[in-house]
């Protein structure tokens, strides 16, 4: 069974349960499809979650209000009337309920004055920032199971079809070199270090005839597991989704 929209949003947000999570955490793993809706809605949400509170215009909710009194009837005499909870009055009352509400949506709609250029180049950094976490996060998890299935592969002995593997690691080769450079660039040696050795295995793969010999097929998977590159994968992983979600409750505020 898929994830659904709201398992998505709440693994993001980090607000599963231990055993949700982990069950979230590896059925993303394992599945392309939910892999891709869950990138499409990390792009949409680090864009969201940094876009700016904007205010609603001077003297809008006393405008609002005068147009709502016009039109409310007039008011019986007495203090009595004000505890009969009629019909009407609770209909207005609720009216004035969604009155308020698309105040506050339409105080984060319409326009602000331009802020200061630090306010908008801060923002603007961040929303850079979350977005190429989304993506090397992504990169990680689709690399990560082109792994999986090359050292889950059934032992043989005559030649093996990586087919599979080969477009994929073609796919992947050229963003993994970008990222390796950006983490030498940023100082992330930890980092860079893992996508160099996963750089190396890619380059094989990929330049690899297919199918390929069992000697030299085991030969990929022995670098692999000698340079315990699926563990590390799985760690930065971890590590990138974290960061992601200490960005998003910095963004809130918690």
């Amino acid at each position: 069974m898929h994830l659904t929209e709201d398992d998505l949003v709440l693994h993001y947000y980090g607000e599963m349960t231990g055993a949700d999570e982990a069950r979230a955490t590896g059925h993303l793993t394992a599945c392309a499809s939910c892999q891709a809706s869950y990138t499409q809605l990390q792009r949409v949400l680090a864009i969201v979650d940094t876009a700016p509170a904007v205010d609603a215009p001077t003297g809008f909710e006393r405008i609002a209000w005068a147009r709502l009194e016009a039109a409310l009837p007039a008011r019986r005499r007495g203090w009595l009337s004000w505890f009969v909870l009629s019909p009407a009055r609770l209909a207005w009352a609720a009216a004035l309920v969604v009155l308020v509400a698309a105040a506050f949506f339409a105080g984060r709609l319409l326009p602000r004055p331009a802020a200061p250029v630090t306010t908008a180049s801060t923002a603007a950094e961040k929303v850079r920032e979350r977005i190429l976490l989304v993506d090397l996060g992504d990169h990680l998890d689709r690399t990560q199971m082109v792994l999986v299935e090359l050292v889950s592969a059934d032992e043989g002995t005559g030649p093996v079809d990586i087919s599979t593997e080969q477009a994929r690691a073609q796919q992947l080769l050229a963003a993994n070199r970008l990222y390796r450079q950006t983490a030498v660039s940023t100082g992330d040696t930890a980092m860079a270090s893992v996508l160099d050795d996963l750089e190396r295995v890619l380059v094989d793969v990929a330049a690899s005839p297919s199918p390929v010999s069992q000697a030299d097929f085991d030969a990929v998977r022995r670098r692999i597991e000698s340079k315990g590159l699926l563990f590390k994968v799985r760690i930065v992983s971890s590590e990138v989704r974290e960061r992601q979600r200490a960005a998003v409750q910095q963004q809130k505020g918690i």
